[in-house]
């Protein structure tokens, strides 16, 4: 959990950018809410253009005082310090890479202070074959290890190479299984998909569901809450409060990390109110570290539930509406969630009200683009339950 400078600021970040966000996550709640990693993306690194022309330095312009002084005014707030590189010559952006200096940059990470490292492989190595990718991160991956500092490996590769099935064997935290996030909910155009909108990661996540686990996660990409179709790098013409607090409780119960992309002094009431809810936070931060899976949708497939397992044995529970109108839906334990409670009782985390108990299928009128999120105990249940 964190925030990430690339959504909204793109390569103009700089040191004020950075401490000025620091100090408003501090003051807004978000660090109490746990949003810890404050992850300067790409364009901090001094020279555009190849690596062997260039080594790899800080911007004295964007960065006066270096990473060393800000790393340490990041722990010292209680958070912690990301950065970004990639294994080509050059990043996506056009700056100094990390290639054949892996070992190299790793140390500097390391010296600086860094926590959290976000390695690129999008622009360098999109039509590499996987063996290629595969290696290229392992050999950072390796590097970091080897530096003795516990930093957060990011292996972003874009949802190319089946990045899932082996990125955790190689030392990975976390892996993007798409294409950058649109600011969408669901574009109905032909857009060229480079771009995934809400829903295309949820079906995307859904399929993959089984390699997320603890320390290794399925990323969905940066949450968008808060953009407001303003954001400097993404295409779209932003949600709805209603379509972003959906957009927020799908990434909590599947489990991604949750790396906020706005920007934090912009945020609404409302935005930190959605960011901030600790109930469904906890959903994101369960021990079990599971991703929810479609558990039933309609025959339209415009209305779904989702659900998982918690490690206090209680149910995540989720029932969301892709249709345009407002819908009654309906879970049965037996029959959608295959549990045999004859009795439960639920909580609605949105509104923190407490419901049931209940010996019967739940209903609940759903509007258009709303997930309306549960925790579910159960009360009694069958033998062998």
């Amino acid at each position: 959990m964190g925030w990430s400078s690339w959504n909204n600021f793109g390569p103009d970040i700089n040191e004020t950018v950075v401490r000025d966000t620091i100090d408003a996550m501090e003051r807004l709640g978000l660090k109490d809410a746990g949003y810890i990693y404050v992850n300067i993306d790409d364009g901090w690194q001094r020279y555009k253009g190849s690596r062997a022309e260039h080594p790899l330095e800080v911007d004295p312009v964007k960065f006066p005082n270096g990473m060393k002084p800000l790393a340490d005014y990041a722990h010292s707030k209680g958070f912690k310090l990301g950065i970004y590189s990639g294994p080509g010559d050059s990043t996506c952006a056009g700056y100094t890479g990390s290639e054949d200096h892996a070992a190299e940059d790793a140390k500097l990470f390391a010296s600086w202070g860094i926590d959290h490292l976000k390695y690129d492989s999008c622009c360098s190595h999109s039509d590499a074959p996987q063996a290629e990718v595969q290696q290229v991160m392992l050999d950072m991956s390796t590097a970091l290890i080897a530096t003795n500092r516990s930093i957060v490996f990011h292996a972003c590769h874009c949802g190319w190479a089946n990045v899932w099935e082996w990125a955790a064997e190689e030392g990975a935290n976390q892996w993007r299984i798409g294409q950058d996030i649109s600011d969408d909910f669901n574009y109905p155009g032909n857009r060229e998909k480079y771009y995934f909108d809400v829903l295309d990661m949820l079906d995307r996540g859904n399929a993959i569901a089984q390699y997320t686990g603890p320390g290794h996660w399925n990323d969905y990409d940066m949450l968008i809450v808060g953009l407001d179709g303003e954001s400097k790098q993404l295409v779209g013409t932003g949600l709805s409060d209603l379509e972003y607090r959906t957009h927020f409780s799908i990434w909590s119960i599947m489990a991604s990390p949750l790396l906020i992309g706005a920007n934090i002094t912009h945020l609404s009431s409302y935005d930190l109110a959605t960011l901030t809810n600790k109930e469904v936070i906890a959903l994101n931060q369960d021990g079990l570290g599971q991703a929810a899976t479609l558990q039933y949708s309609s025959p339209d497939n415009s209305t779904q539930v989702y659900a998982k397992m918690l490690k206090d044995e209680s149910m995540a529970l989720m029932l969301l509406n892709r249709g345009t109108t407002t819908a009654d839906v309906t879970v049965s334990m037996r029959r959608d969630l295959t549990v045999p409670w004859d009795v439960y009782r639920m909580r609605d985390l949105w509104k923190g009200r407490d419901l049931g108990p209940y010996d019967i299928p739940f209903t609940t009128e759903v509007q258009a683009h709303e997930a309306k999120v549960y925790r579910v105990w159960k009360v009694g249940c069958t033998v062998g339950c």
